[in-house]
């Protein structure tokens, strides 16, 4: 935007011509400068976005921990920034966690008699002597892994009355000249998917223990084996997550076959659900099969999907609010938004101890202060980050489209 101001001989000629004249002569300086400031406006709104999206990290927004890069590491013995803050639980194990001991059992698989042969004292024999005390210790350890290979063999039979061939069958699950059994196989679904190992890290596994290297056909198969097994199990869980009252609901991106696809997640204190799909919105969630049906409160991030379910409630979850708001205040400077975390964690406190003490919701006072001090907050929020000017049309109708978006945050909450 290229600006021209009055020169000083603009403002000599314009002196001799009246106050008219100088009177133009300023609003046009004044009109320059007004340009000016928004400008500079325009401009310092766009590097203060530029660097906060640098600074943008997954302790101040909802990006993953992976893409903090090597940057965000600890260095010269700073520690990161934690939402939690100390003191809230003691190090090691929490109340109500239960322990375990190993303990001897009293039926052990195996037993070794250690017994004495000669005196310590004066050498002399002591094969056949009583024995007057045992002591006993015990090791709870593996046997030596090894494949076991069991070779069925069918047997042919003539019958002597009518001279009909008769033969033996063969198990069902056995079905080729050579394969690996049930237990090989659900090993190797074990480690793939109980434990997410890869293809390749699953056959030196299998290697290294059972000194076979299993082909990749196999552990596939063993996969798409276990997968058919579980899915009456899985409708079932999905069943109960969408007739629940609270669900839980999330999504990730991770790469299959070097493609971004999308990992969904619902869940409850009890069950959880994982669907895979190569898009992130509701064409995927409508394939899960879950959230159609949901018709309880609806736990997520904001992302905008999640509003396109019109039957149930939803809620925000209060950590991904503490991220942003760390943002808003570390990196946009507006101590309102570090206000606004310290309520929102003091009204999560007095939620906890009114549960503990048997209340099923906070005194309707102690509500009312809560939501004073919030819509407070929230005000100043506003304030503080007000929605962009129209962009203004030289005639015609206004262009169609959505709106062009302010660099500043915007604060957008759902009480």
């Amino acid at each position: 935007m290229e600006l021209k101001l009055p020169t000083l001989e603009d403002i000599r000629r314009a002196y001799p011509q009246g106050e008219e004249a100088v009177l133009t002569l300023f609003l046009q300086v004044m009109e320059a400068v007004s340009a000016l400031a928004a400008q500079a406006q325009t401009q310092a709104d766009i590097i203060r976005a530029l660097e906060a999206r640098l600074g943008k990290d997954s302790r101040t927004s909802s990006q993953p921990p992976s893409s903090d890069g090597y940057g965000k590491t600890p260095v010269e013995g700073k520690q990161t920034e934690s939402l939690r803050k100390s003191g809230q639980k003691p190090n090691g194990g929490q109340a109500g966690h239960v322990g375990h001991t190993l303990e001897q059992t009293a039926d052990p698989d195996h037993i070794e008699l250690h017994t004495p042969e000669v005196c310590q004292q004066c050498q002399s024999s002591l094969v056949g002597v009583e024995v007057t005390a045992e002591e006993e210790r015990q090791v709870f350890d593996l046997p030596p892994m090894r494949i076991e290979v069991t070779a069925h063999r069918v047997q042919h039979k003539v019958c002597p009355c009518c001279g009909g061939l008769n033969r033996g069958q063969f198990p069902a699950e056995v079905k080729a000249p050579v394969q690996y059994g049930n237990g090989v196989r659900a090993l190797a679904g074990f480690f793939t998917c109980g434990h997410h190992l890869p293809v390749k890290r699953t056959q030196e596994i299998l290697q290294d223990l059972l000194g076979h290297r299993v082909s990749e056909a196999v552990l596939l198969d063993s996969v798409k084996t276990l997968a058919e097994a579980v899915q009456p199990a899985e409708e079932i869980v999905k069943e109960r997550l969408a007739g629940g009252d609270l669900l839980h609901v999330d999504e990730t991106g991770l790469r299959v076959a070097g493609k971004l696809h999308w990992l969904h997640v619902a869940s409850t204190d009890r069950l959880t659900h994982y669907s895979l799909h190569a898009k992130r919105g509701v064409e995927a969630m409508d394939e899960a099969g879950i959230l159609p049906k949901f018709r309880g409160r609806l736990l997520h991030d904001h992302w905008k999907s999640y509003f396109r379910y019109q039957d149930c409630l939803h809620a925000l979850c209060n950590s991904h609010h503490l991220r942003e708001l760390l943002a808003v205040e570390k990196l946009w400077g507006q101590p309102w938004a570090g206000a606004m975390s310290r309520l929102l964690c003091e009204i999560k406190q007095a939620t906890e101890e009114a549960k503990q003490e048997g209340k099923s919701a906070l005194p309707e006072d102690c509500r009312t202060r809560f939501r004073q001090r919030y819509d407070e907050l929230l005000a100043v929020g506003y304030a503080a980050n007000p929605p962009p000017p129209p962009t203004p049309h030289a005639g015609g109708p206004p262009k169609k489209g959505r709106p062009r978006q302010s660099a500043r945050p915007v604060i957008c909450w759902i009480g």
